[in-house]
């Protein structure tokens, strides 16, 4: 598969409007996306490397932005095909809340932003079970946006909620530009021993450094492919996050190096058929 040559479907992808005010994370200091991103900024770079759908995810934790990506996406005429927001998982209502965004038929997903709570081990908490209890009968699945300290408490959430259907975000965000390996190589596979459990190649290139590689991404791509296999690999671009790294096109165009020795079935599960899959889009 090379750019343009087939469907893909970006399983990851953000808007954001920065007069809403809820963007607690995007500050000045990342001037290159510290400015409003539309659909309409995405759609030629979709056109160029034949993206055909995509998967609008939080940026914000507020259900308000949650009702604003519902909103985009239902005006996109279809190239937004789900949407992954967020409710307050501590808050005592979170079922009641999840089930009035659910109604919602492109909310596909709810993610908590586990990588910015300064306990790793948070999503273990008896106080946010009723609210993983509620997304599993709904049908909704989980994107854990964790970096390798909330990693390692992963398996435990898993053993304890074995119905919720959990993709991990950005590989688990490796520290790439530090040659970090150790505990995440290991937490990761664990993670991947769980048959159901997915993962997005997605957001390593920012995890990389503004001196990023390919060569130097490989043996990260390569143990999540020896991990999850093709079957469980779901490709995002993080855009406009990855700008801040690389351009659009330049992702697309590493993801096909990085996966150019898998067969072609195989390409279209990461790039297409798992997140369609995944998600029910």
């Amino acid at each position: 598969m090379s750019i343009g040559s087939a469907a893909r479907i970006d399983a990851h992808q953000h808007v954001w409007r920065l007069a809403r005010g809820d963007y607690g994370w995007l500050t000045p200091a990342l001037a290159p996306i510290y400015r409003d991103f539309t659909l309409q900024d995405l759609r030629p770079l979709a056109a160029t490397t034949g993206v055909s759908g995509t998967v609008l995810v939080q940026a914000a934790p507020t259900e308000a932005e949650t009702r604003f990506m519902l909103e985009t996406a239902h005006a996109s005429d279809g190239l937004v095909r789900g949407v992954v927001g967020w409710v307050d998982f501590e808050a005592r209502d979170a079922p009641d809340r999840l089930a009035a965004l659910a109604a919602d038929r492109l909310l596909k997903g709810v993610r908590p932003m586990l990588h910015e709570i300064a306990d790793p081990a948070w999503i273990l908490r008896p106080a946010i079970a009723p609210a993983l209890r509620a997304m599993a009968a709904l049908g909704l699945r989980f994107d854990a946006l964790v970096k390798p300290p909330q990693l390692a408490h992963l398996p435990g959430l898993i053993e304890r909620h074995p119905d919720l259907a959990l993709i991990v975000d950005h590989g688990a965000k490796p520290e790439i530009a530090a040659q970090g390996w150790q505990p995440w190589a290991d937490d990761i596979a664990r993670v991947a021993a769980f048959p159901h459990v997915r993962c997005k190649l997605s957001g390593l290139v920012t995890e990389d450094g503004p001196h990023w590689r390919v060569d130097r991404l490989r043996r990260y791509v390569d143990h999540l492919v020896a991990c999850f296999g093709p079957d469980r690999l779901v490709w995002g671009s993080d855009w406009p996050v990855v700008t801040l790294r690389a351009s659009y096109v330049q992702w697309v165009a590493t993801a096909d190096a990085l996966l150019a020795g898998l067969t072609p079935p195989e390409r279209t599960k990461i790039f297409a058929s798992n997140a369609i899959g995944f998600y029910g889009l």
